[in-house]
């Protein structure tokens, strides 16, 4: 298990190499997170400390590190960066056991809650109301929300050449398994693609977000969203484990037995259909439903089902998102549909 060391320099040890796969020289013989050394071939489970509660109380980041025998590439797999996103926690705890460092080439760490604050309250926020995943690459002298980005891009992202974020849909909302990601960029479209939800989405870069300030420092980042937050959804989790262990062994690093994934459907542009009124929404599509420009794909009504306003698609595409309320008011955002090659 892990053993405790002196800390030296940046918490990770390892040069990035341009190739994600990674080589012989970026698999040490020890990796150091904060004050632990986990040696090749062990499976460690740590916390890293980063704040104190109100009455003085540490409060850490849950932390495992399976370091492979082998070499390979370090990726790092992390959820609830909003803390009322639960599906990644669950993907990771099953990732992590279909995976040993005995079988394993490269290293995996994975941080199944990072915004521990918010995962305690149910709250997508901090304490503070700010958003983690707006508040990176951090300052170890900012904010709360800073220090605690700080803290995972120094000790969990350096030294990182891939890395999967596990997010949900927000605010009563639901998303269909998909992938955003830079796909201008062949490598990180390579690993859209093995990974095999059934979007992948080109997205920009947010300033403030992980995925950005990850980049900056040369890693390839894909964003997983799948299903809601405060619950699991089954088939977003499915979805979840089955692709991580999917790009796990594109890079090599493990041996799967998986069937290949369907054929990726893929999308430079998305869009929300918005409420033309106020009323009780009544949706008529699902995640994954094809529509067409000018389809009937809800209906807006009062209580007393008068005054109807149909929604419609004002493109053709696939629908990746949708509100879970329906109660709504004028311009609140109902579906979200994503525009595929060949309509």
């Amino acid at each position: 298990m892990s053993k405790s060391g002196s800390r030296s320099g940046d918490g990770v040890q390892n040069d990035q190499p341009s190739d994600p796969r990674g080589s012989a020289h970026s698999h040490p013989e020890v990796i150091r997170i904060g004050e632990h050394r986990i040696a090749r071939g062990e499976r460690a489970r740590l916390e890293i400390p980063a704040a104190r509660l109100a009455t003085g109380s540490p409060v850490g980041l849950p932390v495992e590190v399976l370091h492979g025998v082998h070499p390979g590439p370090r990726v790092w797999l992390s959820a609830a960066i909003h803390g009322d996103e639960l599906n990644g926690v669950e993907i990771i705890r099953q990732v992590l056991g279909e995976c040993s460092p005995r079988r394993l080439s490269g290293s995996l760490i994975a941080v199944p809650i990072v915004n521990v604050f918010g995962f305690i309250t149910e709250s997508r926020y901090l304490p503070d109301r700010r958003d983690l995943n707006r508040s990176f690459p951090g300052s170890a002298r900012g904010s709360l929300a800073a220090r605690i980005a700080h803290i995972f891009m120094k000790e969990v992202v350096e030294g990182c050449q891939v890395g999967i974020d596990l997010h949900t849909g927000s605010a009563d909302r639901t998303n269909l398994p998909q992938i955003r990601a830079d796909l201008d960029d062949p490598e990180t479209r390579e690993l859209a693609r093995a990974f095999g939800a059934p979007m992948a989405i080109h997205s920009g870069l947010r300033d403030g977000s992980l995925r950005a300030a990850a980049g900056a420092l040369g890693a390839r980042v894909l964003v997983y969203e799948g299903g809601e937050p405060r619950r699991f959804n089954r088939g977003a989790i499915e979805a979840g484990v089955v692709g991580t262990l999917r790009v796990l062994a594109s890079l090599g690093m493990r041996r799967t037995t998986l069937p290949p994934p369907d054929p990726v459907l893929e999308s430079r542009g998305t869009s929300w259909i918005r409420a033309g009124r106020s009323g009780l929404f009544r949706v008529e599509v699902e995640p994954g439903s094809r529509v067409t420009k000018g389809q009937r794909i809800g209906v807006i009504k009062d209580a007393f089902g008068n005054q109807a306003l149909r929604v419609k698609s004002r493109t053709n595409g696939v629908v990746i998102g949708l509100s879970l309320q329906p109660h709504v008011n004028r311009g609140d955002a109902l579906v979200h549909i994503a525009e595929v090659a060949g309509g």
